[in-house]
């Protein structure tokens, strides 16, 4: 789908504030893409369409949950973790868009999980990393993203992490399957290049 189109489509679904962090995210996701060879387009369609159920009512978003066959713990946490999932499912349904690799960042770009693909990585640090976002430890992830998409996406999971805890949050089980699979892949990456 042609860039301005899908803009104009998420737009609608937008507030303005959450519009700019979408450019935002669309920017960061590319310049990340670019460095960690990932396919630029898919790039841009996942981070343009990655918030597109954020404003969508609780009840709907949780009766999809429901109809569509999307995993049922999910409506076990709190809202927050309900967009991106259903957001992927809409995007589909409703958009057009039929690429697994788009949709599946779509769906894991708020949680992780365990064996992230390169792409899944980039939208989800892109994400957490955008220029519009302010919050302690998002400048040291800043930076470990020019060096490191695996430790930049680590080091975001233990920020996230820490901070649900501290809010005494529930904690979604596949964000713990994304910090423990990073730091496996970390690990072997590690050894490689011990031995290599």
């Amino acid at each position: 789908m042609e860039r301005t189109k899908a803009l104009e489509i998420v737009k609608k679904q937008l507030t303005e504030h959450r519009f700019i962090h979408t450019l935002g995210v669309e920017e960061t996701s590319l310049a990340l893409a670019q460095k960690y060879g990932v396919d630029l387009k898919k790039a841009e369609t996942a981070a343009i369409f990655h918030d597109y159920a954020k404003f969508r009512p609780k009840d709907e978003m949780r009766d999809i949950v429901r109809s569509e066959g999307l995993s049922q713990d999910l409506l076990l946490y709190g809202n927050e973790v309900l967009h991106a999932p259903v957001g992927a499912f809409l995007v589909e349904k409703e958009v057009g868009v039929t690429d697994r690799d788009v949709l599946s960042a779509i769906y894991y770009h708020t949680t992780g999980h365990g064996a992230m693909t390169r792409l899944e990585k980039v939208i989800f640090l892109a994400d957490y990393i955008e220029p519009n976002r302010q919050f302690p430890g998002v400048e040291s992830v800043r930076e470990m993203a020019e060096h490191d998409l695996d430790e930049a996406c680590l080091m975001a999971v233990k920020n996230t992490i820490t901070f649900l805890m501290k809010q005494n949050q529930k904690i979604y089980p596949l964000t713990f399957e994304a910090y423990n699979g990073l730091l496996q892949e970390i690990k072997l990456k590690k050894e490689k290049e011990c031995t290599g």
